[in-house]
């Protein structure tokens, strides 16, 4: 059985000061769940999460990490920075990422790699912009990414890897793919990491959808079969708007 995985990410938003009450009032409020609580939090918040998440079943991480292992790279946080953090969990080749920042799937797979090294499972973002889902190529457009995002990267057993679906088209613009959409690509997914790697390994891998997820709308995607949880954005933010997703996880 594969856990479902609600992960949290805050993006550029929270201070320290404003992440340290938020995660405190997280473990005041929250009630039994099924659900793996995770949030990907902005790398001034770590040090708190640290603090106060550590070792309470909520797991914790980064949006981001360097390519590099260390040296004279100013602005970079390394893997080995984010293991002696307690990270569990850190996205590479979000959307944003590659928009803003040119990331190819090379440099993705790069990341990727850092992170098994230090023991921290990649969050591998992929997904198609509008013009491939509207030309029909969505599904070639997205198996092209997740191939060369993960090039060289082996991560041994399924728990060590978690693909996040993300259609660009839907990511903060309060459009969602239908549950049926979603899983459709979610299985072509699996699919590919079942010939990529075995078939065990791809029915073991948490596939996350991520585009709009909201406490709405995320009990009709969790329930499909493919689709093990979310990559959430904007809806993680306020509290009960993430405990509302947590519940709809059950």
């Amino acid at each position: 059985m594969r856990r479902t995985l609600v992960a949290g990410n805050w993006k550029m938003h929270k201070t320290p000061t404003e992440a340290k009450a938020w995660f405190q009032e997280l473990l005041r409020r929250m009630p039994p769940v099924s659900a793996e609580p995770a949030l990907m939090v902005p790398f001034t918040a770590l040090a708190a999460a640290q603090e106060i998440l550590a070792g309470t079943g909520v797991a914790y991480g980064a949006q981001d990490v360097s390519a590099h292992l260390e040296g004279a790279y100013t602005g970079e946080v390394s893997a080995r920075m984010l293991e002696d953090l307690g990270c569990t969990y850190t996205i590479v080749g979000h959307s944003e990422r590659r928009q803003y920042h040119g990331e190819s799937d090379t440099l993705v797979a790069q990341k990727a790699k850092r992170l098994l090294e230090h023991s921290i499972t990649p969050i591998l973002c992929v997904g198609e912009p509008i013009a491939a889902r509207e030309a029909g190529n969505a599904v070639a457009y997205t198996l092209s990414q997740l191939e060369g995002s993960l090039e060289g990267v082996e991560p041994g057993s399924p728990d060590r890897l978690v693909i996040a679906y993300e259609p660009v088209w839907a990511i903060g613009t309060g459009k969602t793919a239908t549950p049926q959409d979603a899983e459709a690509m979610h299985g072509e997914i699996r699919s590919w990491l079942a010939g990529r790697y075995s078939p065990g390994f791809a029915e073991g891998v948490r596939v996350l959808y991520g585009g709009s997820v909201k406490p709405d709308n995320a009990a009709a995607l969790f329930r499909q079969p493919n689709i093990d949880g979310g990559l959430v954005g904007g809806a993680s933010l306020q509290l009960d708007d993430y405990l509302k997703l947590l519940e709809a996880a059950r």
